[in-house]
């Protein structure tokens, strides 16, 4: 799968986050709770690898819920201070806060020993695109400061947001990185919008779709559509029965199949179908 998607503004924003990087306490990352490893931008790991992290674990109620608490078990065991949230919810300051002051205490009681009074704790905000970032700030200011949008890339600068009364937050755009390890990794993040459907053959990221939940939950698959499929089964067929099921016709009797793709992507992307978590926490 060949994908062209690193333009100027997130390297721009890439040397922004290293300059800056002097002035934070702590670095909040926001994940993708359906895609944890594949939402995770390894570019920044060797940048901010001297900052306490929080991970948030952002969109929950789209993902599996078991697979969540697994993946907190995991960061944990990394020493990250995480927390899984609906960046909607009103009441994320109160989740976010306690981890950050837990991330910087000892770096406050070092200052507290050298007589420097406790100040606002100063966090850079750090994601990919579309994984909530822009939502979940606008929640914390409890106002709208950050830009929100259903398409990668629309934060495009830096932003200093006042978070309660214990936080300062530096809004960061969203950054990809220039080479994914593997395809399945695209794929992912293209099926959960971090990347533009301009730039991606949607038919494959359909398809790995389709196959991900034909194989790990079957029957809902078929429930939705009101199809009888199963992964080995031939991928036209497949497509004509979602189809005909739909009414996803391009004249006549003819199966619109691109409409086809764009509607699987749809139903999953935004949890039509159910909740699934495309990563598996590995120990």
């Amino acid at each position: 799968m060949s994908i062209n998607w690193f333009p100027g503004h997130m390297a721009k924003a890439r040397r922004e986050i290293e300059e800056n990087l002097k002035k934070i306490d702590v670095v909040i990352e926001i994940l993708d709770a359906r895609i944890p490893a594949s939402s995770h931008n390894p570019m920044l790991d060797e940048v901010t690898r001297h900052k306490p992290r929080v991970v948030i674990l952002n969109k929950k109620d789209m993902a599996d819920e078991a697979a969540t608490k697994s993946w907190i078990s995991r960061f944990e065991k990394d020493g990250k201070h995480p927390v899984a949230i609906n960046g909607r919810d009103n009441q994320i300051i109160r989740k976010i806060e306690p981890l950050a002051i837990e991330a910087t205490e000892e770096m406050f009681e070092k200052m507290a020993a050298k007589g420097i009074n406790r100040r606002a704790i100063r966090a850079m905000i750090i994601g990919i695109p579309n994984v909530g970032k822009s939502t979940v700030i606008n929640n914390i200011a409890k106002k709208k400061v950050a830009q929100t949008g259903n398409t990668p890339g629309v934060t495009k600068r830096q932003q200093w947001i006042k978070a309660g009364t214990r936080m300062e937050l530096l809004d960061t755009p969203g950054i990809l990185w220039p080479k994914f390890a593997d395809e399945e990794t695209g794929k992912k993040l293209s099926l959960t919008g971090a990347i533009k459907d301009t730039v991606v053959p949607l038919d494959e990221v359909a398809i790995y779709g389709m196959n991900f939940l034909l194989e790990h939950d079957r029957e809902a698959f078929n429930s939705f559509y009101n199809i009888d499929a199963d992964v080995d089964a031939d991928i036209v067929e497949t497509y004509e029965a979602i189809g005909r099921s739909r009414g996803l016709k391009a004249g006549g009797d003819e199966i619109n199949y691109e409409a086809v793709t764009n509607r699987i992507i749809y139903d999953i992307r935004n949890a039509k179908i159910g909740r699934y978590t495309f990563d598996r926490a590995v120990d």
